[in-house]
């Protein structure tokens, strides 16, 4: 994590713990010739575009104080969506049952990605039921391998 990000992690999650908001991810990132510092929040039931805009004000009021970035940047709050990351292992354990995406950094039986059902998580292992044309396979893959990981949305 760079120490923008941090900096704006101890500065807005006292802002998103008052709302009753979880803090899923930060990016500062430059694309092109801008910089953006994008920050994603979510709640149970979703999280709309009032809550986003009071996050925004208040940490922008907080980031005009402290001025932790050197460069001008465009500031965005918004929830991380239907495939959002998964980064934490809360956020693994609350997506038990759902679809995921999961990339390793080295091949497990073969494989880099994996897409399907997460069923299990301790800490240490993640286990995806994988569908191979008509039938499904558990494939155990180690947490430390697992590179990133997302909810998926299947049609």
């Amino acid at each position: 994590m760079s120490k923008v990000t941090e900096t704006v992690e101890l500065l807005v999650t006292p802002i998103v713990d008052e709302l009753n908001l979880e803090l899923v991810d930060i990016e500062y990132v430059k694309e092109g010739k801008d910089w953006f510092l994008r920050v994603f929040i979510d709640k149970e039931t979703g999280v709309d575009i009032e809550e986003c805009g009071t996050v925004s004000e208040r940490l922008s009021e907080k980031l005009d104080a402290e001025d932790p970035i050197p460069y001008n940047y465009f500031l965005e709050v918004s929830s991380p969506g239907a495939e959002r990351p998964l980064k934490k292992d809360s956020d693994f354990v609350k997506a038990i049952g759902k679809n995921v995406f999961i990339k390793t950094y080295e091949p497990i039986e073969g494989e880099k990605t994996f897409e399907g059902v997460l069923t299990y998580f301790d800490g240490d292992t993640v286990t995806v039921e994988v569908k191979i044309k008509t039938r499904k396979k558990s494939i155990e893959i180690p947490y430390e391998k697992v590179a990133n990981a997302r909810l998926a949305v299947v049609f």
